[in-house]
């Protein structure tokens, strides 16, 4: 495995994945939570390696055999983005919507909690154009050790995931004014009907 490659893959992979985004948003607000922030790190970060490996070893054959797909995924995200945003301001202009950042289980519970993480992974067309057909074209240029641009890949999407998801521990003393939460709320709102206008504009 050459290390030069592996090192541009970690760095490719890190500079497509540091853009706010919905799973980034999402991952922050449950490290601020600290609600099943492992649980949450582990499902994007594997969800990104299963995307990444699909990009890197066959990301061409896909949309020929599946013209279908992208239009699909971009109505069926949207429609999901739309409604979590919904909740997110809901939750931002609620008098008792306000959250506590001192840690401990959200209401939804690990079920519900792991559905909406796999959901805004998996319904987002921008994960699939960052993993799939970004990472895929790069990793064209490696045609001898794809393997290692791919592992550098996946691993700067775990190191990502996880400094996100614990590392906005730090700031929770910031988030323990409930003001503070319903702008995070709000902000993540607006993200997510952005997200949703591209996709459904495009």
């Amino acid at each position: 495995m050459s290390p030069a490659i592996f090192l541009t893959g970690l760095m490719t992979g890190l500079s497509l994945i540091v853009a706010i985004g919905a799973q980034n948003a999402f991952v922050l607000r449950q490290g601020l939570r600290g609600d099943h922030v492992l649980a949450v790190c582990l499902t994007c970060a594997l969800s990104d390696a299963v995307l990444i490996v699909l990009g890197v070893t066959s990301f061409g054959r896909i949309a020929q055999l599946l013209p279908w797909i992208d239009p699909v995924m971009r109505v069926a995200g949207a429609a999901f983005l739309i409604w979590y945003g919904a909740r997110s301001l809901r939750a931002a202009i609620s008098a008792t919507g306000a959250l506590e950042a001192g840690g401990g289980r959200g209401p939804g519970g690990l079920r519900r909690t792991v559905l909406a993480c796999l959901a805004l992974t998996w319904l987002n067309p921008h994960v699939y154009l960052d993993t799939v057909v970004l990472l895929g074209t790069i990793s064209t240029r490696f045609t001898e050790d794809r393997d290692a641009f791919a592992a550098g890949a996946v691993t700067g999407s775990f190191l990502f995931f996880f400094a996100l998801g614990y590392g906005a521990a730090w700031l929770r003393p910031v988030f323990a004014n409930p003001t503070a939460w319903r702008i995070l709320e709000a902000v993540i709102a607006v993200v997510m009907w952005s997200i949703a206008a591209k996709l459904l504009l495009r």
